[in-house]
């Protein structure tokens, strides 16, 4: 039986003897909405920072992107990181 630990930082399970354990939380892709394996050692997460329009400093926030390893097989990450940035609003269209 595991049991949760409240934590604000982490997530951290309990098992039966007592021991906590990390809960593993699998990524999905940004581009193909497609799970990242644990195995996916091809794959990438990039933060990209958001600046102030005027001042042109950093303001505290970030969008997190993720691209799994066929994705950056076939070639498609930059055009998927260009269009997700464009859809969000972080690169001007």
């Amino acid at each position: 039986m595991l049991k949760w630990r409240d934590t604000r930082t982490s997530s951290n399970m309990q098992n039966d003897a007592g021991e906590f354990v990390d809960l593993y939380v699998p990524r999905k892709c940004s581009a193909s909405n497609r799970i990242i394996g644990a195995k996916d050692h091809a794959s990438i997460q990039i933060n990209i920072a958001e600046v102030d329009k005027v001042t042109g400093r950093f303001n505290g926030q970030s969008k997190t992107y993720a691209i799994c390893g066929p994705i950056r097989r076939m070639g498609e990450s930059d055009d998927s990181i260009l269009r997700l940035a464009k859809n969000d609003g972080v690169v001007v269209k």
